[in-house]
């Protein structure tokens, strides 16, 4: 555990969190608010103002505020987040990067002081403080992906921080899923040089397991940066593929590339 932030996450994940928000401030440097961001229907000066946004909100949820944002569904939370755009109208880059530097350690600071066995609510659930840390952070890459190609410049997202993760990932998966009724399939997913775990659908019915199910149908292994960005919406399984980031076996194989479409990224 961590102690140089004095958060006492898992080791690295607060230092993560903070060069995290420091390179999207960076990225916000000379930006111009009023560029469109490829994939988003937000410019780059909205895409920070949400993020400086849901930092605020994780902080709050950290330090056990009430803050209801939505119902957990992707509807509700693409609904609260243009509400809140609409109630929030700084656009301007250097305010925003200083905000969203700031509203991460806020996160930190009351993490710090949170109740290790106190469970806190979150638009996604109930969650403990180490993984909505880990919630923070996948957020905060998958918009800084976004910026860094709205200002065409180097995202930050790397196999470390990949790893950080996959907790929030893991809790999250059977909360968006939206396979139908009817499947039932064991999956495997390796992370390459990381984790490996288990997806299994019963009926429709989604569970995490910590390592391989029994009798796997397929295995799928991932290149990180790629495996997080299917996992945020932002690359296709075919366009995964094309490019080498994803690798499937097993006696399904042809499974691989249906199973991003198991679930609705929020």
């Amino acid at each position: 555990m961590e102690t140089s932030s004095g958060d006492f996450l898992p080791a690295g994940l607060g230092r993560a969190i903070r060069e995290t928000a420091g390179a999207i401030a960076a990225l916000l440097d000379g930006a111009d608010p009023a560029a469109p961001v490829p994939g988003l229907e937000w410019t780059v000066g909205e895409t920070a103002a949400h993020l400086a946004l849901a930092n605020g909100l994780m902080a709050d949820l950290a330090a056990g505020q009430d803050r209801p944002y939505g119902d957990g569904t992707p509807q509700s939370l693409a609904a609260a987040n243009a509400r809140s755009l609409t109630e929030f109208p700084e656009r301007g880059a250097e305010p925003l990067a200083a905000l969203i530097v700031e509203q991460a350690e806020a996160f930190l600071a009351a993490v710090e002081g949170a109740d290790p066995a106190r469970t806190l609510v979150t638009p996604l659930g109930p969650m403990t403080k180490d993984v909505l840390a880990s919630y923070l952070l996948t957020h905060m890459l998958g918009h800084g992906w976004d910026l860094a190609r709205g200002v065409g410049r180097a995202h930050m997202i790397d196999r470390t921080r990949v790893g950080l993760c996959l907790p929030f990932l893991k809790t999250a998966m059977p909360r968006v899923a939206v396979a139908p009724a009817g499947l039932t399939a064991r999956y495997t997913l390796r992370v390459r040089g990381g984790e490996t775990f288990g997806v299994t659908f019963t009926d429709g019915a989604v569970e995490v397991l910590p390592g391989p199910p029994e009798r796997s149908d397929c295995t799928i292994l991932t290149e990180p940066v790629t495996f997080l960005l299917i996992a945020l919406g932002r690359v296709g399984p075919w366009q995964a593929m094309a490019r080498a980031g994803v690798l499937a076996w097993g006696r399904k194989p042809w499974l691989a590339p249906r199973f991003p479409t198991l679930f609705k990224a929020p």
